[in-house]
């Protein structure tokens, strides 16, 4: 937002002072609006954006609202309130602060200011003393903290006093005359480059003073009047081509907002999408498994019909195929007879079997989920600022909540699961979180996480909806997720430990029972 936009605002702002503060809602943790009653105009909202790179004061109609994000938000909330007396901007810089005259009640708000700086990168929000006039004073609380270690010139730190920007000595555009813009040289400099002596220019506005004065070079003696016209049209009126400038300032902040939120989004979309092609890809080589597991069959049943005729301790044997069609040469353990090497062929082709079953199951699942997520993604370049939010509050739904150990999930009777992410989380659930009459689940025969049910101090047990909820977070968190029939044992954590010398994660328990479950997610959790 440049300067001479600025100033329009705040000209706007003034005819309605003094104003009528009506309070403050924050949309998110870096935009503030306050509701104002003006002298002449209905309530209207003054939003105050100061996200970087892209600050932005406008006024809007709409009803907005939100309470404080962040403790910087709850600060202005307290500190600023009162009517809203006079605005004052830094020359036509890109810093400009309100006056409110503070309230009186049981508890008086004194008077303060808020201190906005609309400067890019470095944009900044201020609550600030009240001052006779200027723009110095004691800070008493800032959106940003800038210290010497990222400023050693500036700094801006809560109960310290502020500093304004450095001075600087431009030429206004609304007072520049022909005589003192050619004593100046701007005759010698094309329009675009004005900004570097004239204030309140920047990049869009500069473009648009060379569309109002028909040219974009130097402008010679002979243009510089039509050029030092169309400077005065800008500033008194900084509409640019794409529509008016509190129009563009409201869109320019939603489209700011949009971008960050798309940003956001897309990395765990994208995440998501990863996670479920190596799944898919599971299901693939699962399949080329199945093949193997019919030729090791195969391979099994020939030695197990001519067992009698293979040499002890042979590497390899070639025997007449059953089919009746020619032979087939077997892979041997030349430390086993030809019944075991049987047995292990058998055993190996239904540990394919098995898996290619389990992930069979899950297949249509992970394809409706792949699509949907690759939905997700595709859309995010289409989709408005309103179906941003929405899919940004549909994947916080989805998105089991995080504590410093294990994901957390609430049981059907209120108590609390926490479900460990690696190793080091089932060790720390087991051996440092739990008490001794809380419950431990884990699926049985397969590595997965230690699911840990808070129980409370008197020891409560479950009921059986808790019981089958936490059995399948234990399965839906195990390598038998999204099979049938997983078998869960659970027991008191008094019955767990860890034997001398194993691995992190690794337990021994017993007084368990088992349950059978579905290995996905309880419903609402996937």
């Amino acid at each position: 937002m440049e300067g001479l936009m600025l100033s329009r605002v705040l000209r706007d702002l003034e005819a309605e002072l003094p104003a009528r503060s009506l309070g403050w809602v924050f949309p998110d943790e870096t935009t503030a609006a306050l509701l104002l009653e003006g002298q002449q105009s209905g309530p209207g909202n003054l939003v105050l954006s100061y996200r970087p790179p892209q600050p932005v004061v406008y006024f809007s109609r709409e009803r907005l609202r939100g309470e404080p994000n962040n403790p910087f938000q709850q600060m202005v909330r307290a500190k600023v309130r009162g009517d809203l007396l006079r605005v004052e901007q830094l020359k036509l810089d890109r810093v400009f602060q309100l006056h409110f005259a503070g309230e009186e009640g049981f508890v008086a708000v004194p008077p303060a200011r808020l201190l906005f700086e609309v400067t890019g990168r470095n944009a900044n929000l201020l609550i600030m003393e009240a001052g006779e006039g200027g723009f110095a004073g004691r800070i008493i609380h800032a959106a940003r903290e800038i210290t010497p270690a990222r400023n050693r010139f500036r700094t801006t730190r809560s109960g310290g006093a502020y500093t304004p920007p450095p001075p600087y000595d431009k030429y206004d555009p609304q007072t520049l005359e022909v005589a003192e813009a050619q004593a100046a040289g701007l005759d010698r400099l094309p329009l675009t480059q004005w900004r570097s002596q004239v204030d309140g220019l920047g990049p869009l506005l500069s473009a648009e003073l060379g569309r109002r004065a028909g040219f974009t070079d130097a402008p010679g003696p002979e243009r510089l009047a039509q050029a030092v016209t169309a400077l005065h049209s800008l500033a008194d009126d900084p509409t640019v081509s794409e529509g008016v400038m509190t129009d563009g300032a409201r869109q320019a902040a939603r489209a700011e907002k949009a971008a960050q939120l798309r940003k956001e989004l897309r990395g765990p979309l994208e995440k998501r999408l990863t996670l479920l092609t190596n799944q898919l890809s599971d299901v693939t080589r699962a399949d080329e498994g199945l093949a193997l597991a019919t030729q090791e069959r195969t391979e099994a049943d020939t030695l197990m019909a001519y067992s009698h005729g293979v040499t002890a301790q042979a590497e390899t044997v070639t025997l007449p195929d059953l089919t009746g069609e020619g032979e087939i040469t077997i892979s041997l353990d030349p430390l086993l007879s030809a019944v075991q090497n049987a047995e292990k062929l058998y055993a190996r082709a239904r540990r394919r079997e098995e898996v290619y079953g389990r992930l069979a199951e899950r297949e249509p699942r992970l394809r409706a989920e792949f699509a949907e997520a690759q939905a997700r993604v595709e859309a995010l370049d289409q989709a408005g600022l309103g179906e941003l939010e929405a899919m940004a509050a549909q994947l916080t739904r989805e998105k089991p909540e995080k504590v410093p150990y294990g994901l957390k999930f609430t049981l059907p009777s209120g108590l609390t699961a926490l479900v460990g992410r690696n190793n080091r989380e089932n060790a720390t659930l087991t051996h440092r979180v739990g008490r001794s009459m809380d419950y431990w689940f884990h699926a049985q025969g397969y590595a997965g996480s230690h699911v840990l049910v808070r129980t409370g101090s008197a020891g409560r047990e479950l009921s059986p909806p808790d019981i089958l909820y936490a059995a399948g977070l234990a399965a839906a968190h195990s390598k038998a997720r999204g099979s049938s029939n997983v078998p869960v044992d659970y027991t008191r954590i008094k019955h767990v430990w860890r034997p001398k010398g194993a691995a992190a994660g690794q337990v021994n328990y017993t007084a368990q029972k088992t349950v059978f479950v579905d290995g996905d997610l309880p419903d609402g959790d996937q």
